[in-house]
């Protein structure tokens, strides 16, 4: 039942996100996990609608946040105003107060205001003036950057990224594509006509049923050896913590069940690595003198690693 309601999800958000299946699988196992996805890519490249496209097929709440220089933490969260019929002060929730939270250009605002999304996105909740106030279920940021431009940009902090689950891209269209979704833009955007096929319950159900895909010791120990390799190879800076074990034990569980199957095996694994790992790992710079990049790392890392 699980997979025939995934396929079913896969087909409708691919009727407004044309020939990008491997990304649309990826931003659902990111909602089946209770994931947060960073998308890393020019504009110009569907991340907005990829995100709202998820949201309307599981009928779920949307906001997006133009993240800039000026940005407060309570234009986020949301904060205190006073009421003058109650004479109280009320609370106001910010657009984080939301199902999936689409923060564009996450990078382009202060480290404060950063912070404030940090503990939304890992306590789930807001708490103010020691009150606090426990956002929706499900919860999701898909963050967005433009690796071109990085003037008036504030990079996240190590923590931050941490909190994302993967960070993914989604890549230029091939010929045929760009000219369907050309055409299919004539007379109005898809996304104007799409219905959802699920509910907000239903992804809720699914998170329930992903935590019960099997995962022998072998992978898991495959796993735990892969991200423990990123702390001892020469040319990487800094490692991936033990969350990048737990993030990735959860992605390839959800990939094995978007794929199908209610247990994972190390293909799965090798598959989701690049994404959960990738943006976990400071090179050194002598790795970006040779012209290293993460995912060449990662590579030399799988490629070292026997499966056993």
């Amino acid at each position: 039942m699980g997979n025939n309601e995934i396929k079913i999800l896969i087909d409708n958000v691919e009727k407004v996100i044309v020939g990008k299946t491997e990304v649309v699988k990826l931003l659902i196992a990111g909602i089946l996990t209770n994931g947060h996805i960073l998308i890393d890519d020019v504009p110009g490249m569907g991340k907005t609608m990829l995100s709202l496209a998820l949201a309307k097929s599981i009928s779920a709440d949307f906001k997006r946040i133009q993240f800039t220089p000026d940005l407060l933490p309570s234009d986020v969260t949301g904060g205190f105003v006073y009421s003058p019929k109650t004479g109280e002060f009320d609370f106001k929730k910010g657009p984080v107060f939301t199902n999936i939270l689409l923060a564009d250009e996450i990078n382009r605002t202060t480290p404060r205001t950063q912070s404030a999304l940090l503990e939304c996105m890992q306590e789930r909740s807001v708490s103010i003036d020691g009150k606090t106030f426990i956002l929706p279920r499900p919860f999701m940021v898909v963050g967005t950057e433009n690796p071109i431009e990085y003037q008036g940009t504030y990079p996240l902090p190590e923590a931050q990224l941490d909190r994302f689950l993967m960070k993914i891209n989604v890549g230029y269209l091939s010929l045929e594509q760009e000219m369907k979704v050309t055409i299919g833009q004539k007379l109005q955007h898809p996304i104007e006509d799409l219905q959802p096929v699920l509910n907000v319950d239903a992804i809720l159900s699914l998170q329930e049923k992903i935590k019960n895909v099997e995962i022998s010791t072998t992978v898991l120990n495959y796993i735990v050896t892969l991200v423990s390799a990123t702390r001892k190879k020469e040319e990487i800076r800094l490692g991936a913590s033990p969350r990048a074990s737990i993030a990735l034990m959860k992605a390839s569980s959800a990939w094995a069940f978007i794929e199908g199957r209610d247990y994972v095996v190390p293909e799965d694994v090798i598959k989701l690595a690049y994404w959960v790992l990738g943006h976990r790992i400071q090179l050194h710079p002598k790795a970006l003198v040779a012209e290293k990049t993460a995912a060449s790392l990662i590579a030399e890392i799988i490629r070292g690693i026997p499966v056993s």
